[in-house]
């Protein structure tokens, strides 16, 4: 099994090298399917990178270690791990193992919503739930049978003409087993009317909606329609947060994607995402992500440059 694996994956680090010609995320020509590809170890979250899950989405590393920060929460995954996600939350992610040579590799397979309920109310289709996890981000142990189908599916950017047919089963086979293996649940709870899952997305959407907003926690508890205590209790199982933490990070995260991609002063863009004292948004900064604004930026410019450095010189390379 454990050779199996290893083969397995080999095969799908060859493909996904194949088919990133740099540094960043890239789609493909499967519409669910997208890869990533780092020379360097990286730091990401508002940086031009994607920084928040948007679909329900399981990531595989294929190459390197990852690091995912949720809440107060810390998931690194590689080999032979994978990433489920079934909710819009906000996260940092961290590149640790990374050089050009060993580039960091891995991809990410989306699923609709409506793939899922058709799954689910497939009477010839019973799937055995293992666990009941309610937190929208979770870390695995990849399955042989899902690794093979994820390979099936990656193979097909050799065969195009085949993609309109085989990528939808073999996507459908991929989130079949998915659903079937420990956190599976926290997909089917997102599309349960009765699953408090649901209840809360509709409240994260609101706080996403109108992050730099202030607001009551008994205006959510409403929209959730849960009483506070009981709001309170399943926003934190879920998201490993509470609501006030959910919107700082947000409002911090928006705040550093604007400082970098932007010629703002830092007092203009803590009053944009919704911070009345600039004094507290440096505060809170420095503790979310370690450094004061104005250092943190210019570090992630000069690991931008580098990153620039890194694909010309491999750029270069590939050439001779």
């Amino acid at each position: 099994m454990f050779n199996q694996i290893n083969h397995l994956n080999k095969e799908l680090a060859e493909l996904v090298d194949r088919h990133t010609d740099r540094d960043g995320p890239q789609s493909t020509e499967i519409p669910s399917l997208s890869f990533s590809r780092y020379s360097t170890p990286h730091h990401f979250t508002g940086t031009g990178a994607p920084y928040r899950i948007n679909k329900p989405s399981i990531y595989i590393v294929v190459q390197g270690i990852k690091d995912v920060i949720f809440g107060e929460e810390r998931f690194r995954y590689g080999p032979p791990n994978y990433l489920v996600a079934s909710l819009d939350l906000p996260i940092i992610a961290e590149v640790l193992e990374a050089s050009t040579e060993v580039p960091n590799l891995s991809c990410r397979i989306e699923f609709a919503h409506s793939q899922i309920l058709e799954l689910l109310s497939d009477d010839e289709l019973k799937v055995n739930f293992k666990g009941t996890s309610k937190r929208g981000v979770n870390v695995a142990e990849l399955d042989v049978s899902i690794l093979d189908a994820i390979v099936r599916l990656v193979r097909l950017l050799d065969k195009p003409a085949d993609i309109p047919v085989l990528a939808p089963l073999f996507t459908k086979e991929i989130l079949y087993k998915v659903l079937h293996e420990e956190h599976g649940d926290s997909l089917r709870q997102i599309v349960t009317d009765e699953s408090p899952t649901i209840h809360i997305q509709h409240a994260i959407q609101h706080i996403v909606d109108h992050f730099h907003d202030p607001f009551r926690v008994e205006d959510l508890a409403d929209i959730a329609k849960m009483s506070v205590p009981s709001f309170h209790r399943h926003f934190k199982e879920i998201t490993a947060m509470s609501p006030i933490q959910f919107q700082k990070q947000l409002r911090l995260q928006e705040a550093r994607r604007q400082l970098i991609s932007q010629s703002v002063d830092v007092a203009e863009v803590a009053f944009r995402v919704g911070y009345e004292s600039p004094t507290q948004f440096n505060r809170e900064y420095s503790r979310m992500f370690g450094v004061p604004p104005g250092k943190d930026v210019k570090q992630l410019k000069g690991l931008a440059e580098q990153r620039v450095d890194a694909e010309e010189v491999s750029g270069k390379t590939n050439q001779e």
